[in-house]
């Protein structure tokens, strides 16, 4: 009955997304790597698995994953975005100079 600690995220590259299965429904983090950059797309959790912080532990484990790989994390996808104010992480996205195009 535990919560993230119990969930084993895995990368699928040929999919381009962080997948995580759960009594036979697939939650999955859609990404996009270029350029030593990981821009997160998309978090999908079908209703089966809601309200169980499973968004959440595809969201620690990408970041964890570009980390890792010393990539620039984009977030795109709002869900992260969410994750990242909570959790107080700044996607590069949301730095100062990342966006000065006015």
């Amino acid at each position: 009955m535990g919560m993230g600690a119990d969930f084993t995220v895995t990368d699928n590259p040929a999919r381009s997304r962080f997948e995580l299965t759960v009594d036979g429904h697939t939650a999955f983090l859609a990404y996009e790597r270029a350029h030593n950059t990981l821009t997160l797309v998309h978090t999908e959790v079908p209703d089966a698995l809601r309200g169980r912080k499973i968004g959440d532990a595809l969201v620690e484990a990408a970041l964890q994953a570009g980390r890792s790989e010393g990539a620039r994390i984009i977030a795109v996808c709002p869900f992260v975005r969410a994750y990242m104010k909570k959790h107080r992480q700044t996607p590069a996205s949301d730095e100062p100079d990342a966006e000065k195009k006015s």
